[in-house]
C-alpha cells in the first residue's frame, strides 16, 4: 500500500475529548474514526488489524471443532420473551416508523435464537457436541461508553456456543476453549490471567475471564503472581496482600482489561426452547450449553494499551496492518519503488511512504505512530553502499543492510 493512495492521513493534534490512549493514538494514526459515543468505523488500516485478529482467532477456534456461521444483529422479539431476556436493559429495541412497539432486538448476545435453531438440527445423543461461531457485530445500550474500543455500544465480537450431553463434557469442552483462548492472546502478543467471575442466573457455576494486566484496565483482580491464580473483586472474598487458596503465597490487588469470557450456561435455554436429545437409553434430556465470547475491537485496543510509546503505536508483528514500513528520503529516487516491488513479490507486506509532500521528520512520525514492526529506510546515503537502513519500532538500533539481502533479512 503507498501512503500516497491510503484513504486516510495521519493527525498532529489528539481529540480534546478522547482520554484513553488506545483511542487517541488509533485515530491520530487513522485506524478507527469516532462516529459518537461508543461507536466506530475501522478504516482500512484499522481493518487489516482486525483481519489478523480474526484470521488468529479463526484458526484456533477451527482447531477446537468450531463451525462457523452468522446469525442476523436483527432478532425478533419472540426469542427474548421466551427466555425472559426482552426486558433486560442493555439492548437497542428496534421498531419501524410505522410499527407501534419494537418487535426486534439488536442482538448483544445470540443465545436465544440459536437454541431455538439447535432444536431442528439436535435430536439424540449422536448429534452431540457440537459447536458453533460467529463474528458479528453486537450491540450494548452502554450508559458510559468511553475509552475508546474498551467501551463501546457498537463492537465486534466472536462467540462461541456448544452443546453437550453432559455438563461432564461441557466442561471438558470447557478446558479446550480455555486453552485455545491462550494460544490466541499469545500470537496476539498479550499475557493473560485465567480469573474467577460470578455466574449469574444463566450459568450453572463460575464463569471465567481472561483479563491483561493495565493500569487503565476497569476491573480489578487479585492476582497470586507464583502461582498466577486470580478472582474478580466483584465477587472474591480475598483481600490484598492476604492469602492465595491455590498456594498460600500473597494475592495483589491490580487493576486489568478483560479481553475474553467463558460461560457453562447449562440447560437454562434448553428448557425455555425445549431443546433435548435422547440418550443411548432413549430417555429424553436437555442439551446442556456453553457460551465464549471474545470482544475483537476491545482486543485490538488492549494490544495499543499495552503497546506503545511517546510516539505512537508499536503493533507486535502478528497484528500489525502491515510488517514493513518502508520510507524513501528522495522521492525522485526510483530505487525504494523497486524495492517495494520486489519486497511484494516476496510476500511481505509493505506500507510504502512515497509522498513527495512531506519532509523526512514527518515521515519518521508517521512511521513511529503508525507502528510497524520494522522500519525500511532508503536515501542517497544508503543507495551509495547499495543498501537501505533498517530498525525494528520501538528500538533505537539501526542496521545497513544490503538491498540484495532486505528481503531476506526482513523474513
Amino acid at each position: 500500500m503507498k501512503l500516497s493512495k491510503l484513504f486516510t492521513k495521519t493527525l498532529r493534534e489528539t481529540q480534546k475529548d478522547e482520554e484513553s490512549v488506545n483511542a487517541k493514538l488509533l485515530i491520530r494514526g487513522g485506524f478507527i474514526e469516532k462516529n459518537s459515543a461508543g461507536v466506530f468505523t475501522f478504516l482500512p488500516l484499522g481493518l487489516r488489524v482486525l483481519e489478523k485478529l480474526i484470521e488468529i482467532i479463526k484458526e484456533e477456534i477451527n482447531a477446537i471443532n468450531g463451525q462457523k456461521l452468522l446469525m442476523p444483529a436483527l432478532v425478533k422479539r419472540k426469542y427474548w420473551e421466551t427466555t425472559g431476556r426482552w426486558d433486560v436493559d442493555i439492548g437497542f429495541e428496534v421498531r419501524g416508523k410505522k410499527d407501534k412497539e419494537s418487535g426486534f432486538v439488536l442482538g448483544w448476545s445470540h443465545e436465544d435464537i440459536l437454541a431455538f435453531m439447535a432444536v431442528k438440527f439436535i435430536n439424540s445423543y449422536k448429534d452431540l457436541p457440537q459447536a458453533v461461531y460467529q463474528f458479528q457485530t453486537k450491540f450494548r445500550n452502554e450508559p458510559r461508553a468511553k475509552s475508546g474500543l474498551l467501551r463501546g455500544r457498537e463492537f465486534l465480537m466472536k462467540d462461541l456456543y456448544s452443546f453437550h450431553e453432559s455438563e461432564k463434557d461441557l466442561f471438558k469442552y470447557y478446558d479446550e476453549v480455555k486453552e485455545a483462548y491462550f494460544k490466541i492472546f499469545e500470537r496476539c502478543g498479550l499475557k493473560t490471567i485465567y480469573t474467577l467471575a460470578g455466574g449469574g442466573p444463566f450459568t450453572i457455576s463460575n464463569t471465567h475471564e481472561f483479563q491483561v494486566l493495565a493500569s487503565v484496565g476497569e476491573d480489578t483482580i487479585l492476582f497470586c503472581e507464583k502461582c498466577e491464580y486470580a478472582e474478580n473483586s466483584e465477587i472474591s472474598k480475598l483481600k490484598d496482600g492476604g492469602k492465595c487458596p491455590k498456594c498460600g503465597d500473597k494475592v495483589q490487588e491490580k487493576k486489568s482489561i478483560e479481553v475474553g469470557n467463558i460461560f457453562p450456561l447449562g440447560i437454562k435455554y434448553s428448557e425455555a426452547f425445549g431443546l433435548n436429545y435422547l440418550d443411548r437409553n432413549g430417555n429424553k434430556k436437555p442439551v446442556v450449553m456453553g457460551s465464549y465470547g471474545i470482544g475483537i475491537s476491545r482486543l485490538m485496543g488492549t494490544i495499543v494499551e499495552i503497546y506503545h510509546d511517546d510516539k505512537g503505536i508499536i503493533w507486535p508483528e502478528t497484528v500489525a496492518p502491515f510488517k514493513v514500513h518502508l520510507i524513501v528520503l528522495d522521492s525522485k529516487n526510483k530505487e525504494a519503488d523497486k524495492v517495494y516491488e520486489e519486497l511484494q513479490k516476496t510476500g511481505i507486506q509493505v506500507l510504502y511512504e512515497d509522498r513527495n509532500d512531506k519532509s523526512p521528520g514527518e515521515k519518521f512520525a508517521d512511521a513511529d505512530l503508525i507502528g510497524c514492526p520494522i522500519r525500511v529506510v532508503i536515501s542517497e546515503k544508503t543507495l551509495k553502499e547499495d543498501s537501505a537502513e533498517i530498525k525494528k519500532r520501538g528500538e533505537r538500533k539501526t542496521e545497513l543492510v544490503k538491498l540484495t539481502n532486505l528481503a531476506d533479512k526482513i523474513r
